[in-house]
């Protein structure tokens, strides 16, 4: 009799032995989902998915290595697919905005142009070339310009100028004001300007702000 009841829990040791699921497997899922939520409004953050990708290899490497051990492959297998797609189609459609965001008619200018490095705040050579020209231009609304429905604002370059920076400098800020009747929301979304580019040539003050502004926008279009 105790011989029999040793046999039936050996039996049950075999028909049900216990692992251990890959951490490697469970972590690719996890940043295929990170890099799907975040992918979406902040491109870098699809550089995840690559790190997605090698844990899911990871992962199948263990779970292959040691089957007995580790459970999981086909999650990690799941995690390498997931993080490639969502790499691959992600990469696609931001390549796809980038190259269709900017309006006939506008020219893109980037606001790292505009900036004016070191000590010296002046206007730049480029803000110099483009005054008076119709631009398309990228940036977020700074804090002090208000909440609610703007219809001018300040507009900065980063998030770190927006809200962590002190005073941006004076070729950190954009004056916009929007023609025809439009407003937008206030926030910390990055907004799409396209109008009118405008060089002050004497520096003009704006309240709440200790800087003077070179620059000012005129604009048609923002998204």
């Amino acid at each position: 009799m105790s011989a029999e009841i040793q046999l039936t829990a050996a039996g049950d040791d075999v028909e049900f032995p216990y692992r251990a699921m890959s951490t490697s497997a469970i972590a690719s899922i996890i940043f295929a989902v990170i890099g799907l939520l975040s992918g979406v409004f902040f491109p870098p953050m699809l550089g995840l998915c690559v790190i997605g990708v090698l844990l899911g290899l990871a992962g199948i490497r263990k779970t292959t290595r040691y089957p007995d051990e580790f459970d999981g492959k086909t999650l990690a297998i799941a995690g390498v697919a997931f993080n490639l797609l969502i790499a691959v189609a992600g990469a696609g459609m931001h390549t796809y905005t980038y190259l269709t965001e900017v309006p006939e008619g506008y020219t893109r200018v980037r606001f790292y142009e505009l900036q004016q490095k070191g000590e010296l705040d002046q206007p730049t050579a480029k803000a110099l070339e483009i005054d008076g020209e119709a631009i398309f231009l990228k940036g977020y609304i700074h804090p002090a310009s208000g909440s609610g429905l703007l219809k001018r604002f300040i507009l900065v370059p980063d998030l770190g100028t927006c809200c962590f920076g002190g005073q941006p400098k004076s070729s950190d800020m954009i004056e916009v004001t929007l023609v025809g009747g439009d407003t937008t929301k206030a926030g910390l979304t990055k907004k799409k300007l396209a109008g009118q580019f405008l060089l002050n040539r004497a520096p003009q003050s704006v309240t709440d702000f200790d800087n003077a502004v070179f620059y000012r926008m005129q604009v048609d279009i923002i998204r």
